[in-house]
């Protein structure tokens, strides 16, 4: 069925509007005519808003930890989403929402419903719904999703921050050297060249590459331009291409163990949420593998899942991998053996999130003055080129 949005004039001579959902615009004429409705304009709803609204993780953290909350005070579903629906903000999620309690009154599952809304429950939410449904622990489930999202989101932002800052800062000087280049450079060219005086090396070089970048600007700024689509486009289609790039992201200098301590922790908190939720080991592996984020760290998982298959152990092909420290395959290890493998992966899964949350800061303190340090060698040796020449012309005086 579709959303249409009709006008029409009632008995009374008043133009009323609204929307209704049906498979086409006559059942709709016709259910308005029967109301006594006359001069019906009937149209499709324009998608185009929801289309530009996308719904962000928080957005989904925040429904979550609502809908465990009402599911465990004992509200029914349909309760829950309509409350959902006209509580948010987000058109995307107000109509994703509203879709989702239609089809329960419908009688369709949780699961089926939420798995029509693809942009906002990706396959772990839907698998773990699914597990919480077919055992009758929604609630519980429910609360373990909102704490797995929460613990997900705060992990990705604090990745996110540490390569944000470096990089903002890097631009942002670039930037300042490109306008100084473009036109603060020329200006001291030119009353240089009225001084008709021989001009210090780094004063020469700063001036020609001024006017290399006044002539062909546009040929810098297409090549970056054109040099980060094809890595885009490559990283996107080239899978071998794709997994170069995340085996190199992991063994980067200062970045790598930032990266390699998240993709630690979200193994460990999505692979400990999944089997505290009944899912079984080698289906959860699926869904681990899948949100790994990263390909080096998504194929020792998917070997796992073969090792386990093969009666063989869960630890065998991650310590192979030579991606998750002897720490982490030792608790697994341990889990295995001892039946508490949910338990030790949530406490690798904390352990880690502290780790990243140190290497951050820690990050940050390192990077501060090498940043100075590389703002003080771009600009000041442009400033310090720049008044060679008159510092010469004083010395001479």
């Amino acid at each position: 069925m579709e959303v249409y949005t009709w006008q029409a004039t009632s008995k009374n001579g008043e133009k009323k509007n609204g929307e209704m959902e049906a498979d086409n615009e006559g059942l709709i004429i016709g259910q308005l005519r029967r109301q006594g409705f006359k001069d019906i304009k009937v149209k499709p709803k324009s998608k185009r808003s929801f289309r530009k609204a996308k719904v962000t993780e928080i957005e989904v953290v925040v429904f979550t930890r609502q809908l465990a909350v009402m599911v465990g005070a004992g509200l029914p579903l349909v309760s829950c989403f309509d409350l959902v629906s006209k509580g948010s903000e987000n058109p995307r999620v107000r109509e994703a929402t509203s879709n989702i309690r239609t089809a329960i009154e419908s009688g369709v599952t949780l699961t089926e419903a939420m798995s029509r809304e693809p942009d906002m429950f990706d396959e772990l939410f839907i698998n773990l719904v699914q597990a919480g449904e077919q055992s009758g622990i929604l609630d519980a489930v429910l609360n373990r999703l909102a704490i797995y999202k929460e613990k997900a989101a705060a992990l990705k932002g604090k990745v996110k921050s540490a390569m944000t800052y470096p990089i903002s800062v890097i631009v942002i000087a670039l930037v300042i050297t490109a306008v100084l280049m473009i036109y603060v450079v020329p200006v001291f060219a030119e009353l240089f060249e009225s001084f008709g005086a021989k001009l210090p090396a780094p004063t020469r070089v700063v001036i020609d590459i001024s006017n290399w970048t006044q002539k062909y600007w546009w040929v810098m700024g297409l090549a970056i331009f054109a040099s980060l689509r094809v890595f885009a486009q490559m990283y996107k289609t080239n899978e071998h291409f794709h997994y170069k790039m995340d085996k190199l992201s992991l063994n980067l200098p200062i970045f790598g163990p930032i990266l390699r301590k998240a993709a630690v922790a979200r193994f460990a908190r999505t692979f400990g949420t999944m089997i505290a939720a009944g899912t079984p080991i080698l289906e959860s592996l699926v869904n681990v593998a899948k949100t790994a984020g990263n390909r080096v760290v998504e194929e020792a998982v998917l070997n796992s899942r073969s090792s386990i298959s093969e009666g063989r152990t869960l630890t065998e092909p991650l310590i192979a991998s030579g991606i998750f420290p002897s720490m982490v395959t030792q608790m697994i290890a341990i889990g295995e053996s001892t039946g508490n493998l949910e338990t030790m992966l949530n406490k690798v899964a904390d352990f880690y999130e502290e780790e990243v949350d140190r290497a951050v800061d820690s990050l940050t303190s390192l990077l501060e003055p090498l940043i100075l340090v590389f703002l003080g060698v771009l600009i000041g040796g442009l400033v310090v080129a720049m008044y060679m020449p008159i510092f010469q012309m004083g010395a001479a005086v």
